[in-house]
């Protein structure tokens, strides 16, 4: 402990976050300078990972909830060694490695994407989530911690009650998190917006919570060995920081606290950029460099690192000695290994919900998948995940022996935690709710699209067959939502997201069996509620013909040279075969039928192959249960889909197919009038 040099260090890492700022001329200066001095506590005395080894599973984790506050970030790492000078210095340029908002980066210490405020916490909160699932299952050496950091935005956003709520609930002791509390927010300050007493919020919550100075070094520490020793609660530091902390006018006269220290560069605040550089004793004309007491310092800092994770390698080497097996298993479980699955082997019903479908597949990889944690919005006898929770039981305080969250009614934050799960590794997760509902999870779906993380989203109840429920529950415009993160690219160049809408209950084991093995972005499985006559089997294998599906569609029924291709997925193709039925017997027309779960992986497939089962030169009629623009690029300009553009409305199932004209025979009638 040196306090000379560790002042020095905070105000490095100031210097620096104003310098990034200042020549790029954007970014947010006044909230790293007040969060430096946590910072470097932290990383310097507290934070345990390996320098040398930096996606070492067995790594403290820190999850910045406030991306605004990268340059906090880029700062510390670059005293740290993970970042160069020309990476500072190129703060949210093309090609940067600083890019404004972190994005995932796990080699230089950026373990998840963050900027919507509120996720990034919430994330973490997974993280600890999947830390202690492991735990129970490999010992208690696992102990590394996952670190918070939020900032008064992230406490605002909704999303934070779900995120409190579950991890007080949940008694989440290796979970400690920051609350940059600087009173300042983008436009205003922040007793214009609130005056809830954060402290008491978590601590109803069941957080152990303490209220310190946040720029006193020893209030820190002393915050920070009581969090580590934790065994009960996850912990809040409410730090209390000044916003802008080091800035000063042309004379030196302190210049702190202001709003416009959030979001504008020093130089057009009130603030002088050159003299504020000076009083945190950075070179004006070198404002990217490291302070030579500093750089020395932070080698040290970095030896002992490496040091300490050796010592805990030889730790783990010694319990992998004495645990062979229970060794191997864990390093499959970190590389995503899956056990051999049979999805053929999983029974099914005729005639049932792919909801019910998906139940009996779930219960089958409770038995088979042991990393494997499910989530459902207090919807599990609905979306049918119980399926997997009757196998198995749930996750509780002090107990994390079961595999099953029960996250209560709130979409966003059990989809936000799951993509917490996936970044942390070891664990798959799988989130469950109506489909309705995922409007409430965008948000997470979109950061899930971004980070490539392969998280399994359950959505049941898929049309407007959900009845008597109404227009609030019966989603119309949903599927062409969803869709449209299969025409979005990621940074790999990768379909962004797999949407797969099964049609029968074999095509369900399928889609699952896509899912369980698409370990490169998050995939989507919407399920109805209603039962679904199973689809004509031609070879006498449902299962192998559904395998069709894993191209993204293919024809369920065939012939030479047919007059009209019928397109659809999920219960409407069910529905074209009724109607086919009656082309053919009333009007003596030859038919193909394409089912098409996922037109994001159908157009990934040879043309040739698309034009096999959609021939450019034949009309296409298609059906949809939601609007019709989810099915007119695979129709084409010459043909035509007939779908809802229209909210739902309150009646059974089956009195809406008919209102609707979603019955075997209205279907008949459309095609042949499509044709004439």
């Amino acid at each position: 402990m040196n306090k000379e040099l560790d002042q020095l260090a905070a105000d490095n890492i100031r210097a620096l976050a104003v310098a990034m700022v200042e020549k790029a001329n954007s970014g947010h200066p006044g909230g790293p300078m007040g969060g430096a001095d946590y910072m470097h506590i932290l990383y310097s005395e507290f934070f345990n990972y390996d320098p040398s080894d930096m996606k070492w599973p067995f790594r403290d984790r820190f999850f910045m909830d406030a991306g605004h506050l990268s340059t906090l970030m880029y700062a510390q790492y670059y005293l740290l060694g993970n970042y160069s000078k020309d990476d500072v210095s190129n703060f949210r340029q093309w090609g940067s490695v600083t890019p404004g908002h972190p994005e995932v980066d796990v080699a230089r210490g950026i373990e998840n994407t963050s900027g919507p405020l509120g996720q990034g916490h919430t994330m973490g909160v997974g993280a600890a989530v999947a830390a202690n699932f492991l735990k129970a299952r490999f010992g208690d050496w696992m102990n590394h911690k996952i670190y918070g950091f939020i900032s008064d935005g992230g406490v605002q956003e909704e999303i934070s009650q779900g995120a409190g709520r579950i991890a007080g609930h949940l008694g989440l002791s290796n979970f400690i998190m920051f609350y940059d509390s600087n009173d300042v927010q983008l436009s205003s300050k922040t007793d214009e917006v609130t005056s809830e007493d954060t402290a008491k919020k978590y601590e109803a919550w069941g957080w152990k919570v303490v209220t310190i100075d946040g720029h006193d070094h020893d209030q820190i520490r002393k915050a920070l060995t009581d969090a580590n020793v934790e065994t009960e609660k996850p912990t809040l530091i409410i730090g209390e920081t000044i916003m802008g902390k080091g800035c000063v006018t042309a004379d030196g006269t302190p210049y702190e606290g202001y709003t416009e220290l959030h979001g504008k560069p020093i130089g057009d605040t009130g603030a002088d950029y050159e003299k504020t550089l000076l009083n945190l004793g950075a070179d004006v004309d070198n404002p990217f460099d490291i302070y030579s007491k500093v750089e020395e310092y932070y080698e040290g800092i970095i030896n002992k690192k490496k040091d300490e994770a050796q010592a805990k390698k030889r730790e783990i080497d010694a319990w992998r000695s004495e645990n062979a097996e229970l060794s191997a298993k864990l390093d499959g479980f970190l590389e995503g290994k899956l056990p051999e699955l049979d999805f053929s082997s999983v029974a099914q019903k005729e005639g049932q919900a792919t909801r019910a479908a998906s139940s009996n597949v779930l219960a089958y990889l409770a038995q088979n998948v042991e990393n494997m944690i499910v989530s459902s919005a207090d919807l599990s006898n609905s979306d049918k995940t119980d399926g997997f929770l009757k196998k198995t039981s749930v996750l509780k305080k002090g107990d994390f022996s079961g595999a099953f969250l029960q996250a209560g009614v709130a979409e966003l934050t059990m989809a936000t935690m799951a993509n917490g799960i996936a970044l942390h590794g070891g664990v798959m997760a799988v989130v469950a709710t109506f489909f309705v509902f995922s409007d409430y999870m965008k948000p997470a779906i979109r950061l899930s699209c971004i980070q490539e993380l392969p998280v399994k989203f359950v959505w049941t109840h898929d049309a407007f067959r959900v009845g008597e429920d109404g227009p609030t529950h019966q989603p119309i415009e949903q599927e062409a939502q969803i869709r449209l993160l299969e025409k979005l690219k990621n940074h790999s160049h990768e379909q962004s997201f797999v949407a797969l809408r099964p049609a029968d209950s074999q095509e369900t084991n399928v889609a699952w069996k896509m899912a369980m093995e698409n370990q490169k972005t998050p995939t989507g499985l919407i399920l109805s509620r209603q039962g679904i006559k199973d689809l004509p089997v031609k070879s006498g294998n449902r299962y192998e013909e559904a395998l069709g599906a894993e191209k993204g569609g293919y024809l369920v029924q065939e012939v030479a040279d047919p007059d009209v291709i019928l397109i659809a997925n999920g219960s409407e193709v069910a529905t074209l075969v009724a109607a086919t039925k009656l082309l053919e017997e009333k009007e003596g027309l030859k038919i193909n039928i394409a089912s098409i779960p996922s037109e994001g992986l159908f157009r990934q497939q040879s043309e040739a192959y698309q034009e096999a089962v959609i021939p450019p030169n034949k009309p296409v009629f298609g059906l949809t249960a939601g609007l019709p623009v989810n099915l007119e690029g695979l129709a084409g300009p010459n043909g035509k889909v007939f779908g809802l553009e229209h909210f739902g409305y309150s009646a059974p199932a089956t009195v809406l197919d008919e209102k609707f004209g979603f019955t075997g025979e209205q279907v008949y009638q459309q095609v042949v009038d499509f044709l004439k």
